[in-house]
């Protein structure tokens, strides 16, 4: 299916949570405390192994919860790294998971959302526990509905059956919910899916050379707003 912007306006909003929403990398600091000159590399590699078994673990047809899986791809990334990762420090980065960073911008958008009228929830590949933790560590309780994780499907993204619980608990058709993702190969797998797709390309990556484009791209959540004008009424109320 085409990314390409609906005829019909957007109504909601659903966004990725790892790397979107909150800062995989915000351990690395953590990373460095534990293991000085390795922290960068360390969380790098522990990301990239932990998508990797979140493909071998959909396509193989052997569900394992995303915490499991983040735990092995932590205990890889430290074997790979030649790391002495003890239980007391593998504890700590597992428990920095579930308060991970909040990127700056985020509170000001979601609550510019709200004020819209825009529905805005998550979906993701993180159990339910991690995803309440992060929710309610960055204090976005009230402004994210609903937070999907991918568990109820029992694949990961990006999987069909992973995107469609988006549309199943919105009630929408996938062009008229925009899908928010800093992470390339998601918003692919959301265009594809049917969703009108962000790309937040903080990192300044190249696209990906699969296609389609994402229906837009930009550098910071911010852009999700253009999605979703502020209506006349709105204009009318705050003129003096």
């Amino acid at each position: 299916m085409s990314a390409a912007l609906p005829a019909a306006a957007p109504r909601a909003v659903l966004f990725d949570a790892y790397g979107t929403l909150f800062d995989v990398h915000s351990v690395a600091a953590l990373g460095e405390a534990l293991f000085p000159g390795r922290g960068e590399r360390l969380s790098a590699l522990w990301r990239d192994k932990q998508i990797e078994y979140t493909r071998l673990a959909s396509m193989s047809g052997r569900w394992r919860p995303f915490a499991e899986l983040t735990r092995a791809a932590l205990r890889w990334a430290a074997l790979r790294l030649g790391l002495e990762l003890d239980a007391a420090a593998e504890d700590a980065l597992l428990a920095r998971y579930d308060r991970l960073d909040a990127f700056a911008e985020n509170r000001a958008v979601l609550v510019e959302l709200k004020r819209r009228g825009v529905r805005a929830g998550i979906l993701s590949n993180g159990d339910a526990p991690m995803l309440a933790a992060a929710v309610r560590g960055a204090g976005f309780d009230a402004l994210l509905d609903p937070v999907l994780s991918v568990q109820a499907a029992g694949r990961y993204k990006t999987d069909p059956a992973a995107y469609a619980l988006g549309t199943q608990a919105l009630g929408l058709p996938a062009q008229r919910i925009v899908f928010v993702s800093s992470n390339g190969w998601d918003a692919l797998g959301a265009g594809w899916f049917g969703f009108t797709t962000l790309w937040v390309n903080r990192a300044g990556l190249p696209p990906e050379q699969l296609g389609p484009a994402p229906s837009r791209t930009a550098a910071s959540l911010h852009a999700v707003l253009d999605f979703f004008p502020q209506p006349a009424c709105a204009f009318l109320q705050e003129t003096p």
